[in-house]
């Protein structure tokens, strides 16, 4: 039977890499809620581990979580596949109002483009590169969690490392380049600079991608080109559902956003990709589904004790 010590001494751990797990199952299934089901699996499981076998917390928790993950990404598969348009990460508030441990977690490394480029990756490969890159953990622990040989998971590991190489601004901004760039659609959004002006910011080849899950207007097709995304841009924003929306700055995974938030909160999110100074990717965020962890700043949002609802574990 379990003592108060030992549920303590789990939960204690359990609570210390509580915003690494988040954000190993996140990297690896680019959703906020499906992400909580992995961890809260984990917490599930862990409560039931002899501690006394345990070597070191965070590496079989780090595990734990990624196989969770991986059980949640082939059950939910065919929605995945079935999903129309194109999918985009859930994107995640760090900035102003968002909660402590994820925003620790979030900003340095987990940004909305990594994301992305994971997602274009094998479920194997993004948890291979997680637990090698993101943790640490020696190749063999890799191949355990993963039911695969040492080889194998140096080759996948080797396959993710080279396309998130390959995926990556030759030429990477500042941060405080990217907000410029990003105040300047935002001030051509509100209407204060000309949609005209923000052309030139524009990489010819500037590729926009939104997602909108069939619930919001958004393409279903990725739009390529700089005079095609202009005029996307443009019709979108003369839809009246759209121009009806405040469009505020946000920091979303790290990086300056913009978000448009209309009278049932926010509606999108609107973020980009610098290249040496210049806008090599659009995405837009339209989905609602995917808006929950989005805050804005200076607005009131509601804590789990105005919904009723208390933290596990």
């Amino acid at each position: 039977m379990r003592t108060t010590t030992d549920a303590t001494a789990h939960s204690r751990l359990f609570e210390q890499h509580r915003g690494a797990l988040f954000g190993a199952a996140y990297r690896v299934l680019g959703t906020v809620s499906d992400a909580e089901d992995a961890v809260q699996e984990t917490w599930l499981a862990w409560a039931q581990v002899d501690l006394d076998g345990v070597r070191d917390a965070r590496a079989y928790l780090a595990r734990a979580a990624t196989r969770h993950a991986l059980n949640i990404v082939r059950a939910r598969r065919r929605r995945r596949e079935e999903y129309p348009g194109p999918w985009l990460p859930e994107p995640i508030s760090t900035g102003e109002g968002a909660a402590p441990d994820r925003a620790a977690e979030l900003a340095d490394d987990v940004s909305l483009a990594l994301l992305v480029v994971l997602e274009s990756l094998s479920p194997l490969e993004r948890a291979a590169f997680v637990l090698r890159d993101v943790f640490a953990l020696p190749h063999a622990e890799v191949a355990q969690t993963l039911d695969r040989s040492e080889e194998a998971v140096r080759q996948l590991v080797s396959r993710a490392r080279a396309h998130v190489r390959e995926r990556a601004p030759r030429h990477p901004v500042d941060a405080e380049t990217h907000r410029r760039v990003t105040d300047a659609f935002l001030a051509a959004t509100r209407g204060i600079r000309p949609v005209d002006e923000v052309v030139s910011l524009m990489a010819p080849d500037v590729v926009l991608t939104s997602d909108g899950g069939g619930r919001s207007k958004a393409a279903r097709r990725p739009v390529l080109g700089r005079e095609k995304v202009m005029r996307f841009v443009a019709g979108v924003l003369a839809t009246p559902e759209v121009a009806a929306l405040e469009w505020h700055a946000g920091e979303i995974n790290g990086m300056p956003a913009m978000l448009g938030v209309g009278a049932a909160g926010v509606d999108t999110v609107v973020w980009f990709e610098v290249d040496g100074g210049l806008v090599t990717d659009v995405y837009l965020v339209r989905n609602p589904d995917k808006l929950h962890a989005v805050r804005v700043p200076g607005a009131v949002h509601p804590t789990a004790a105005s919904t009723g609802k208390s933290p596990e574990p």
